[in-house]
């Protein structure tokens, strides 16, 4: 058996070591300590806020993003449907209720227009929203202007959830930076790892300010343990936060190893009928943090979970497009606007092995797999 093909290993080098091995010698292990200072105040400058926070993930970072912007039990957030679950478990930690939002096919992202919708509606019955969560997916920003515009209209605060987006731009800025608050991920599998961590971004001191004493068990000022407020244990580790230093001074380059590898496959498969990668928005830089496909069943010859389980007989990783979270049994009963985009997304959708340590070697198995899928069928259909 070959060795394994991952969907998006982390990626590690030298500066990472060398960071970590400051961080033993220093005996600075805790949760506290200097590079988790300079990781906050280097990351904030990456994406261009004057405020950033270190979590211990980008589920912390949102679940405390959510609780400042004022949600509790009985309100109603609207999000993407087009996600990772962790993107709406917060809003039912807090008590509040998802309303799902269908995506748009120029970036797979939330449909403004479709926000637009919601929001006009719900003034009218008087339910306007309590937040509302737009999601940056697969290394691709959201149109943020109109949906940015659509939230102010109607004074409801925009959460960016940019757990997927570092290193992209909107407009030649950072998305997860035009919102009240912005969060990232810094998960194994991401762009940028810690191998578990986050970070919370605003351009509200105070608001962050906030974040920082409830993520560190909402101790208040004084000599002996005194808390007013219920609080987290959510604060990143100065080791981890080490390793973070180390990713982000490569993190274009990385960027740029994503984006070579999906201009290998896109030239790889450029023959094959029935097969398209999820587009480019030209608003902004599309990391291909994971590379995407749909493919068309009756154009190629074989359906996407054909092609996944053909890929998974070689040891390569793939995965479906995330199956949206209105068809999820545990988000079932709640609302949604639409959802028909999404769903066609992830019948027919699957994300590549992207990794930006891949060789030259592996994006090669990858695509002869692919194409044998497609020969095979061909052949028995005669076309």
């Amino acid at each position: 058996m070959s060795s394994r093909i991952y969907l998006s290993s982390p990626h590690m080098g030298a500066l990472e070591r060398g960071y970590v091995e400051d961080a033993f010698a220093s005996n600075w292990i805790a949760p506290l300590g200097p590079h988790v200072d300079a990781f906050q105040e280097e990351f904030a400058r990456c994406v261009g806020t004057p405020h950033a926070l270190a979590l211990s993930s980008g589920t912390a970072a949102l679940h405390l993003a959510l609780q400042l912007v004022g949600v509790g039990p009985g309100d109603e957030v609207l999000v993407s449907t087009l996600t990772f679950s962790a993107s709406v478990n917060p809003i039912r930690y807090l008590g509040a209720s998802p309303v799902f939002i269908d995506s748009e096919r120029t970036s797979w992202n939330m449909d403004p227009a479709l926000l637009e919708e919601e929001l006009a509606m719900r003034a009218r019955t008087g339910r306007l929203p309590r937040a509302v969560i737009v999601v940056h997916l697969y290394g691709q920003s959201a149109d943020l202007d109109p949906i940015i515009a659509a939230c102010d209209r109607y004074g409801v605060p925009v959460v960016e959830d940019a757990a997927e987006a570092l290193g992209s731009t909107y407009k030649g800025k950072a998305p997860g930076t035009f919102g009240r608050v912005g969060i990232y991920s810094f998960n194994g599998n991401k762009i940028l790892t810690t191998s578990g961590g986050g970070m919370l971004v605003s351009p509200d001191g105070e608001l962050v300010q906030h974040a920082l004493k409830l993520a560190t068990q909402a101790r208040d000022l004084a000599p002996h343990y005194q808390h007013s407020e219920i609080g987290y244990n959510y604060r990143l580790s100065n080791v981890l936060a080490a390793i973070g230093r180390g990713q982000l001074h490569v993190l274009e380059d990385r960027v740029a190893a994503r984006r070579a590898n999906h201009a290998f496959y896109a030239n790889a498969f450029e023959d094959l009928p029935g097969l398209a990668f999820m587009p480019e928005a030209s608003w902004g830089r599309h990391t291909r943090w994971l590379t995407t496909v749909t493919i068309d069943p009756e154009a190629f010859g074989a359906d996407r979970e054909a092609v996944r389980t053909a890929l998974e007989r070689e040891n390569i990783e793939a995965r479906p497009v995330w199956k949206p979270m209105h068809l999820q049994p545990v988000f079932a009963s709640f609302e949604r606007r639409r959802g028909s985009v999404a769903e066609s997304l992830f019948e027919h959708g699957l994300c590549l092995p992207s990794g930006s340590n891949l060789t030259h070697h592996d994006l090669t198995r990858v695509v002869e797999v692919v194409r044998r899928v497609h020969r095979h069928q061909a052949r028995r259909t005669g076309s």
